[in-house]
């Protein structure tokens, strides 16, 4: 018989989101914060491009909410994207004061970068390309000073607990031992699914887990086609990759295949700070043309001091990139789909919130502007928090469950699944996608299902949630942001502000 662990809210997730909701959600009563590795293990820590907010002159919340719509492609919420744009700099100021060290001019202000379909230098950025871990290092120390937060790590959330439509807590192995905990609210901040994929930029914690748990509670789920490949990934033989930042082509770099030839300024009017999608595109292209592609950064001055982070990734890997070209490829990067929520977080059951990457907020619509993804976390954890304040303690709680965690028989088939996932996912349901190849990928995911060992939850999670993308991306007959059909290359105006929904 599992334990029972009692507290006022449950956070399930470490970045951004989970981090923030737990600072802010603590003043209103104890918050159980759970994470399946460590507080520092999340996608948040691999940021390097950025949080966009509308913080300098000459640009506005107007200006930075066009861009926004823009990218999603008319599947943006547009209530969601005006919240974003006008709390976000609010978000950032807060964090800055909080201790995060953002990078500065001589005057004081905030020194702001130009990325990919932003019209305005809005970019706040800390240590040159290191913003990410700056921003979960801020939030972690304010996590861990709070007496009313407690943190549990390497656990894992198995289910939610649902009872009369209604979420509770969740159940969770705790070192290995089963602790159903029981909460007023829960908040699901479990990040992205990059990892159902062969080549992502996503830490190994990032395999789906929350929308394959949210998905077998009941809860609505959509825009699971919606997956935003990064344009840019050091291309070698490792898992995750390391990030190239978006904003390396905002200071003037050039992509060039195998010929030595530039090519974006033929496929785009942007060039190479078009949208994520049109250079993930066009990159993928090139590579299976001419067999490779790289970025040329030599022509920026003083790389090592604005790229410090990716200065040291590349030499850690042979490679200056300063003097050298930088083999790139595109890789799984973001979700734009996943937990509907509203503009509080609510998700469709009662007592289940949502934000950070596995929340649909609707303000990405079918394609992430760039540096928008933190913003997002912090703009929408915060409302999060707010609502949190208004949760009545339940009086009545569900009886202790007879469950225990699953133990996992065979590691070495749990592998090799999760391998056959990843290899039908970037082939069948990534970048360029067919229906056939799609119905391919559905059979031989039914058939990995079939032969996954006992215990192997993980893997589990990573084959709902790579059915949900793949199925949704079959009944969306048409290109749109993030999701390209070869077999339907065009937007079509009977799609336009439809939504596939779990």
């Amino acid at each position: 018989m599992p334990s029972r662990l009692r507290t006022r809210f449950l956070v399930v997730g470490s970045g951004v989101a989970g981090l923030h909701t737990a600072w802010r959600a603590s003043e209103h009563g104890e918050v159980v914060v759970v994470t399946k590795r460590t507080l520092f293990e999340s996608s948040t820590a691999y940021a390097q491009g950025g949080i966009a907010a509308a913080l300098g002159a000459g640009d506005s919340p107007e200006l930075h909410r066009q861009d926004t719509l823009a990218a999603g492609a008319a599947l943006c919420d547009r209530a969601a994207v005006e919240v974003l744009v006008e709390e976000g700099p609010a978000r950032v100021r807060e964090l800055h004061a909080a201790g995060a060290d953002f990078d500065l001019s001589p005057d004081g202000k905030f020194k702001l970068g130009k990325e990919a379909a932003h019209s305005r230098h809005r970019i706040v950025h800390a240590h040159g390309d290191q913003t990410g871990a700056e921003v979960a290092r801020t939030l972690i120390e304010r996590v861990r000073s709070s007496e009313r937060v407690r943190v549990l790590e390497r656990t894992r959330v198995l289910d939610l607990i649902v009872d009369g439509g209604c979420v509770f807590g969740a159940r969770a192995s705790v070192a290995g031992q089963a602790v159903e905990i029981v909460a007023d609210a829960t908040v699901l901040a479990t990040g992205g699914c990059g990892q159902v994929y062969r080549y992502t930029t996503n830490p190994q914690v990032a395999t789906g887990d929350g929308y394959a748990i949210a998905h077998r509670a009941g809860a609505r789920l959509t825009d699971m086609e919606f997956v935003q490949f990064h344009p840019t990934a050091l291309d070698t033989p490792e898992n995750p990759l390391a990030l190239i930042s978006e904003a390396v082509r905002g200071e003037g770099a050039v992509l060039l295949n195998a010929d030595g030839e530039r090519f974006m300024p033929q496929r785009h009017k942007l060039a190479e700070l078009a949208p994520r999608d049109v250079v993930a595109r066009e990159i993928f292209r090139e590579r299976q043309r001419t067999g490779r592609v790289v970025l040329d950064a030599r022509m920026i001055a003083g790389f090592d001091q604005r790229f410090p982070g990716i200065t040291a990734l590349c030499r850690a890997r042979g490679i200056d990139p300063a003097k050298e070209l930088i083999p790139v490829t595109p890789a799984a990067h973001y979700m734009m789909g996943g937990v509907v929520t509203d503009l509080a977080g609510r998700s469709s059951l009662a007592g289940l919130y949502a934000c950070g990457e596995v929340a649909r907020t609707g303000v990405h619509g079918a394609n992430r502007l760039a540096s928008n993804s933190l913003l997002e976390g912090l703009v929408f954890a915060e409302r999060v928090a707010r609502d949190l304040a208004g949760t009545p303690e339940a009086t009545e709680l569900p009886p202790v469950g007879d469950w225990s965690v699953p133990v996992l028989v065979d590691r070495g088939a749990a592998q090799v699944a999760a391998d056959a996932v990843r290899t039908e996912m970037w082939e069948h349901a990534g970048i360029d996608r067919t229906a056939k190849g799609l119905r391919v990928c559905l059979r031989r995911l039914d058939e990995i299902a079939a032969r996954l060992p006992v215990g192997a939850t993980e893997e589990g999670n990573m084959v709902d949630t790579a059915r949900l993308i793949a199925e949704a991306a079959l009944l969306r007959k048409e290109s749109r942001g993030g999701h390209y059909r070869s077999d339907f290359p065009r937007s079509k105006r009977k799609w336009q502000g439809r939504h596939i929904e779990w």
